[in-house]
């Protein structure tokens, strides 16, 4: 990279399997100092290629492009990581979806980025995305955070929705601050049935005993967060 911003001209790659897209991002760009388009492409094939050959620091990629038009862009993603580790990727969606998202960064998060497609009408907010993950940064839209989080609260939801009915008394015993002790007397049980209760509680919300975190501590947030919704 040499040039304009900061000294630095990025050259970038668009993958897109829709012309008016392509061309659409390309003139969004060409209006941006210091950003080069250097090459474009249709399907995962063309861009490897294209790629290979143009060598940018970046590809901007679709998620949806054929033979399937269902997670192409993903998989392409993956294979640059793997054959051009320090080419920065930015997957341009239309989906806010948390899936696409967590498949994306299964692997790391560094040199990614998830942009929703909407940002082609904010150039400086695409442009800043481009930039970070060249230099091995990552970025995130903010609504793909938002639908990281609320899947997160729904599993949240799933998890406390699989405990027994005398499960989530004692789990919401908990949340009162009560000790063993003092919910077996509350809920008239030993303290070995409250123990009982308490490791499978620990165990239906994945609450392993290694956590850093106290496993006690850990179950109450997950209540607290549930009774919030």
């Amino acid at each position: 990279m040499d040039g304009e911003n900061g000294g630095t001209t990025l050259r970038v790659v668009i993958v897109d399997d829709e012309y008016l897209v392509r061309e659409g991002a390309r003139s969004v760009l060409s209006g941006v100092g210091g950003i080069e388009v250097v090459g474009t492409a249709g399907d995962p094939e063309t861009a490897m290629a294209v790629v290979a050959a143009t060598r940018p620091d970046v590809v901007m990629l679709d998620i949806k492009m054929p033979p399937t038009h269902r997670a192409e862009g993903i998989d392409t993603a993956r294979r640059l990581r793997v054959e051009h580790p320090d080419i920065g990727i930015v997957i341009l969606s239309q989906y806010a979806d948390p899936e696409y998202a967590l498949e994306l960064l299964r692997d790391g998060s560094q040199g990614l980025a998830y942009l929703l497609k909407e940002r082609l009408g904010r150039p400086a907010q695409l442009t800043e995305a481009l930039y970070t993950v060249a230099e091995g940064g990552s970025t995130l839209d903010p609504k793909v955070v938002d639908a990281l989080m609320e899947a997160q609260r729904r599993r949240s939801r799933s998890k406390i929705h699989g405990l027994t009915d005398r499960e989530y008394e004692v789990l919401a015993q908990m949340a009162s601050g009560r000790t063993n002790a003092g919910i077996a007397t509350r809920l008239y049980l030993s303290q070995r049935a409250v123990e009982k209760h308490s490791h499978a509680i620990f165990r239906k919300l994945g609450l392993r005993e290694d956590m850093d975190i106290n496993q006690r501590v850990s179950a109450v947030l997950f209540f607290l967060e549930q009774a919030n919704d």
